[in-house]
């Protein structure tokens, strides 16, 4: 299965693989979307009678219709709409005498804060789904969750490994104000290399051994050449090189996006749990342990 938006790709399906089961994919509002992908992926709505008619010409398997908000969307409405426009195509398919029976609602959810998630998207969810694609519709329904499963599952730990103070322009550009610059560990080009994946980052100091002091204009770099390698402006305590900040929430795409420039090796991963966890699950492996040697005796 794959997707088409335009008819060059349905003229190199013809070629490569005719009997290719194939979703439309349509362009939608993702301007409140931390990324955006319409800009480069989907048909115009102006655009999918032609690509429809294009493809049952070439006699094409066309199967449903797929979409894509963007990442870390903040409205919910943006998926109202985009069930709206995708029953819009389902219909015009029909008329071209396609049956379609499968809807993608794409992905980017995010994985922390879930009250949120739950009961605002979900429910808008829901509800445009029962209006344009109730359950006695035929239509199956699927999304991308990778997101929402891996963004809460890492915590970033970096190390301040050098440090100074310099003079830097204030907010209100009044007089001069200090900043401190601390380097670490990690950069824009290994974990932090698409920031605005990451919004909401918060990062906090790992067990200070000292009582921390007031706030201070700080800003975090990373460890390469590259004087752009620059990862965040914040209000923190003064730290002290040798610390540790964690990041929370930091799973999402950073594992495959860090680069070796500089030599910098990707961050080591470490695997923790709580000693409740940890419990459970050698119960859960005695238990299959158990299960086995019943079913090995049982064999014989």
């Amino acid at each position: 299965m794959m997707t088409f938006d335009n008819k060059e790709e349905l003229l190199k399906i013809t070629r490569g693989h005719p009997n290719a089961k194939l979703l439309l994919r349509i362009a939608v509002d993702d301007s409140k979307s931390q990324v955006k992908l319409s800009t480069k992926f989907g048909a115009t709505l102006g655009t999918v009678g032609s690509l429809l008619k294009r493809a049952h010409e070439l006699d094409l398997d066309v199967k449903g219709v797929s979409f894509h908000v963007g990442s870390l969307c903040t409205d919910s409405v943006a998926y109202r709409w985009a069930i709206e426009e995708a029953h819009h195509v389902f219909e015009q398919a029909r008329l071209i005498g396609f049956h379609l029976d499968l809807l993608d609602i794409g992905g980017g959810f995010s994985g922390h804060g879930l009250e949120m998630v739950l009961n605002s998207k979900a429910t808008v969810w829901v509800i445009a789904l029962d209006e344009f694609f109730p359950a006695d519709s035929g239509v199956r329904v699927i999304a991308e969750p990778g997101r929402y499963f891996v963004d809460s599952a890492f915590t970033l730990a970096l190390n301040v490994f050098a440090r100074k103070k310099v003079w830097s322009l204030p907010i209100n550009g009044n007089g001069l104000d200090t900043m401190i610059m601390y380097y670490v560990t990690d950069g824009l080009h290994g974990a932090f290399g698409i920031n605005k994946l990451h919004p909401d980052m918060k990062p906090f100091v790992l067990r200070p051994h000292r009582v921390l002091s007031n706030s201070s204009n700080i800003c975090y770099l990373g460890p390469t050449c590259d004087s752009a390698d620059r990862i965040m402006d914040v209000w923190m305590p003064e730290l002290n090189i040798g610390d540790w900040i964690l990041v929370d929430n930091f799973g999402a795409y950073t594992i495959p996006l860090p680069t070796d420039f500089n030599g910098f090796e990707k961050p080591t991963i470490y695997l923790v749990v709580t000693p409740q966890i940890w419990k459970m699950l050698n119960f859960k492996v005695i238990v299959w342990m158990l299960s086995e040697r019943e079913r090995e005796r049982d064999s014989f």
